[in-house]
């Protein structure tokens, strides 16, 4: 089976992160296929809307770390196309969360005009703790969705957070318990591609704002990413990620 699935449910693409063994952690492979998933939704008019879930009683743990310094060192990281094509599509995406939202399973939630989680969810953003920085646009998104106090203490300090905060904070929309879930957020995914397609794109891209400044941030923390990547702090910290992982 596909790391991730990717089906047709009348007008919505459903999109399943699908490495549960591994808490859904993305690899190169994986954004290879969720580009070629985004980039097919963008250009097929049967599409209206596109859900993404994970398998298993997680969506992501964030990045894969070995495959990531893979990447790294063999100088392609897909991922870094995956936050432009998620920032800059032009059709409702809605998430549904199950356990862990790490990193990129979590900012990759800001681009999503829909998100449901269970109860049970825990989310973090251990960037800086990886002597890395946010990606996806987080350092912009972020305060503007939940504000200052929250974005800092997520960011900054690392602090994870379960779905009640995330709730309140606004990230989510609602919490839905674990066996109601996919049938919610399915449902409301198809309730959106169902509605006038020109109407709905217009409205979404005026309640995003700037996709320009969007794209702009998301290009200058990746420059301050790669940055961070080559620094003792988070040559550090990844090694020991790896080795606790051994």
């Amino acid at each position: 089976m596909s790391d991730v699935e990717v089906i047709r449910a009348g007008g919505v693409l459903e999109v399943t992160l699908n490495r549960p063994a591994k808490k859904n952690a993305l690899t190169n492979s994986m954004y290879r296929a969720l580009n070629i998933a985004l980039r097919e939704a963008e250009h097929d008019p049967a599409i209206g809307a596109v859900l993404i879930g994970g398998a298993g009683g997680v969506f992501s743990a964030g990045n894969d770390i070995g495959d990531f310094v893979a990447a790294v060192q063999g100088g392609e990281m897909v991922g870094a196309d995956f936050v432009r094509k998620i920032a800059a599509f032009s059709k409702p995406l809605v998430a549904a969360v199950d356990g862990l939202a790490v990193g990129i399973g979590c900012t990759m939630l800001l681009h999503c005009d829909l998100v449901y989680a269970t109860p049970e969810s825990r989310f973090s953003l251990p960037f800086v703790d990886l002597g890395l920085l946010p990606e996806a646009g987080a350092s912009l998104l972020l305060p503007r969705r939940v504000g200052m106090a929250r974005a800092s203490a997520w960011l900054l300090a690392g602090e994870s957070f379960g779905a009640d905060e995330a709730l309140a904070a606004g990230l989510l929309n609602a919490t839905v318990a674990k066996d109601a879930l996919m049938a919610t957020a399915r449902e409301k995914a198809a309730q959106l591609a169902a509605k006038p397609r020109t109407a709905l794109m217009a409205a979404r891209k005026f309640l995003r704002g700037d996709k320009e400044e969007v794209l702009a941030r998301i290009e200058a923390e990746l420059d301050a990413f790669h940055r961070a990547l080559a620094s003792p702090e988070a040559r550090a910290a990844l090694t020991a990620f790896l080795n606790k992982g051994k």
